[in-house]
């Protein structure tokens, strides 16, 4: 039911995506953005991302991120960040507010993590129907699995902490623990969760 995010998978991923994060950022970006976000992801050395495909063949469910997340950002925007703007020119044009969000988005690498010995999960998206039935536990296990045989130590993901009980407690039986809280610049409280990989 697990399987390497490949290319062919991507657009299907951007569903997921779509229909599990209405009203936040990323999505408001729109459908080019996001593909081409994760299809870097898939393509990059760093890159760590799964599906959850269903009994008929097609991903229901998603995880992405990387290892040494500064590195990833950082050269993700030095390599792409036309076509990153280009896409993102709908939305700028739809809400010029969020202009200034999407240029701190570039200078977003200086502030994540650094070094192979660390990894950020970035995305982890089911559709609705797949709730509660375990998906997301075993997407997030593949993702550590993953991340500890590349010789990861560590974990890092940020979420809303507020109006987000479910998925923080998901996070927490998963053994991650809050190790920073903060608020970012739009006001949104975040918790940083990290996990030791044994």
């Amino acid at each position: 039911m697990i399987r390497r995010m490949e290319g062919e998978y991507i657009s299907r991923v951007v569903e997921i995506h779509l229909a599990s994060f209405p009203g936040f950022f990323l999505t408001y970006l729109g459908a080019r953005f996001l593909y081409i976000y994760y299809n870097r992801i898939c393509i990059a050395p760093e890159g760590i991302a799964y599906v959850y495909v269903d009994d008929a063949g097609s991903p229901s469910g998603f995880v992405a991120g990387t290892s040494d997340p500064r590195g990833f950002y950082s050269r993700l925007l030095r390599q792409d960040w036309i076509r990153f703007s280009l896409a993102s020119l709908a939305a700028m044009v739809r809400k010029p507010s969020i202009v200034p969000r999407i240029a701190r988005g570039f200078l977003h690498p200086s502030r994540n993590p650094a070094g192979q010995d660390v990894a950020g999960l970035y995305s982890l998206g089911v559709f609705p129907s797949l709730q509660g039935t375990g998906a997301g536990g075993k997407l997030v296990s593949a993702f550590l699995e993953e991340a500890r045989c590349r010789g990861c130590r560590r974990v890092f993901l940020t979420t809303d902490r507020e109006e987000n009980d479910a998925v923080n407690t998901f996070y927490r039986k998963m053994g991650f623990r809050v190790e920073r809280r903060f608020e970012t610049p739009e006001g949104r409280a975040m918790n940083e969760y990290w996990i030791d990989l044994a």
